[in-house]
């Protein structure tokens, strides 16, 4: 009985086991490569994440706009009363804004700072002085 056929055949699989086993050696390393990457950027964007958070303790808190009304003036009138060194009243705050000393312009601008004193962002320190909340 001639074998060799059988041993030719055997020859041929070894050799497809023997360069699969290699390309999917030469893949695992690449895999490994990859993981690696991947874990030390893993690692920094933690180490990011403990930094934001400890420094988010030292940030003051600041009224967030999301609750702020929908109108222009409202950023404005903050920025007024964070660059202000005392209390203000509507109409210091309407000639801040550059509104014209009009009574419908000081009173529509009092009805805003009262609006940010409900939402408990200013202070009604006397009858009609503002402040910014502390």
């Amino acid at each position: 009985m001639n074998i060799q056929p059988l041993l030719d055949a055997l020859g041929i699989q070894e050799d497809a086991a023997r360069a699969l086993a290699d390309a999917l050696r030469t893949q695992i390393e690449e895999l490994h490569g990859r993981l690696r990457e991947v874990e030390t950027h893993l690692e920094h964007l933690t180490i990011t994440r403990k930094t934001v958070t400890a420094l988010t303790d030292r940030i003051p808190a600041q009224a967030s706009s999301p609750d702020l009304p929908e109108h222009p003036d409202y950023p404005r009138i903050l920025t007024v009363f964070n660059e202000a060194t005392g209390p203000l009243r509507a109409r210091d705050v309407c000639q801040a804004l550059d509104h014209e000393l009009l009574p419908k312009n000081i009173e529509g601008t009092r009805a805003k700072l009262k609006r940010l004193v409900k939402l408990d962002i200013l202070t009604e320190v006397d009858v009609g002085s503002f402040t910014r909340k502390q």
